[in-house]
């Protein structure tokens, strides 16, 4: 069980509390966790987060776990179920990753090397997972993707993403020997890479991947915003660059994650207008952070919502945004698509 006191010493004080305490409990009743009067009934729910908006802007982290039990596997009366957002690293890139998160973000529950990353889900009864990494430095991306590739030769469940730094030389060449070994859409990350979506580079990378058939799942959303980053994300990045993008490029699918996050009701209203444009769940259902999305904004576009969970980097059980999501109590066919028919969709087309 996590301690509150060591975050009631953090949280602002006077009048900037009482707002945050009365913006979690809303937050908490809102999708669906029940009547709560104190920032302590919140934890177990992961709500309490919400309350500590102000830290990662300030600095102020790591934030804390959820120790919430975890299911032993992916429940018989659920639809197939892809997990289309799961990371994936040589073992020297994530013992730097889990460093960084648990200086800088929040604890990592599961720390398991590649091939573990994948067998653990799969052995619970995930039928796909989509196999995400990104470079955040030039000459990275060839040896990433070669890494990929080869884990996906030991299992077909497995869908390789590329990855390329925007703006290293031989960029689009990077993807083309990507796709010719078999990875089947790209990853990138605004934050990371430091570049914004509608910069020079990012277009060129984006023109390759239409040329090539290769879809883009691409974190263009502001948030998190922290001062650890080498750029300010909220410079970076917004809802209307991504959509210069769509606009630039028709055929292009391009997958936003976290529902973008702050400019969620934003991502919802492109969805309804381009075809092209794909958003996924990724931490966004469990009540770890406050932007969890109504059951009315899944159900206006479901065929372009892709769930994941951001595994293995996260401070809760990994079927934690499942249980929420399936609580929704969603038409069969929208959770269907939800799960596992969007992901595939983003693929093929």
């Amino acid at each position: 069980m996590l301690d509150t006191r060591c975050i009631d010493a953090g949280l602002p004080r006077g009048r900037r509390r009482e707002r945050a305490v009365e913006t979690a409990l809303r937050t908490h009743a809102d999708h669906g966790g029940g009547r709560a009067s104190t920032p302590e009934e919140l934890v177990l729910c992961g709500c309490l987060t919400v309350l500590m908006a102000s830290w990662l802007d300030a600095g102020n982290v790591p934030l804390p776990a959820i120790d919430d039990e975890e299911g032993a596997a992916m429940p018989a009366s659920l639809p197939p179920v892809t997990d289309a957002h799961v990371h994936v690293f040589p073992d020297g890139v994530f013992e730097a990753l889990w460093r960084w998160f648990e200086a800088y973000a929040w604890p990592i529950r599961y720390k398991l090397r590649a091939p573990e990353v994948v067998r653990f889900l799969l052995s619970r009864g995930v039928e796909r997972v989509f196999a995400l990494h990104y470079a955040h430095k030039p000459g990275m991306a060839r040896a990433l993707n070669s890494f990929v590739a080869e884990l996906c030769a030991s299992d077909p469940r497995i869908v390789g993403f590329a990855t390329v730094l925007p703006g290293e030389p031989d960029a689009p060449k990077i993807l083309e020997e990507a796709k010719t070994l078999g990875l089947r859409a790209v990853k990138l990350h605004c934050h990371v890479q430091s570049f914004a979506p509608d910069a020079p580079e990012a277009l060129e990378v984006f023109g390759a991947c239409q040329r090539l058939g290769l879809p883009v799942l691409v974190h263009a959303g502001r948030e998190p915003r922290s001062p650890k980053y080498a750029v300010d994300p909220f410079s970076l990045c917004g809802a209307d660059r991504v959509e210069a993008v769509l606009r630039a490029f028709p055929t292009l699918r391009v997958c936003v994650p976290h529902f973008g996050a702050d400019e969620q009701s934003t991502y919802f209203e492109l969805i309804e207008r381009y075809d092209n444009l794909y958003l996924d769940t990724t931490m966004m259902m469990g009540g770890y952070f406050p932007f969890v999305p109504t059951a009315r904004s899944l159900l206006a576009r479901p065929e372009r919502i892709l769930y994941g969970t951001d595994f293995p980097s996260l401070p809760y059980a990994w079927d934690r945004e499942l249980s929420r999501l399936a609580a929704f109590g969603l038409p069969e066919d929208a959770l269907a698509q939800i799960l596992s028919g969007s992901a595939t969709s983003f693929l093929d087309g």
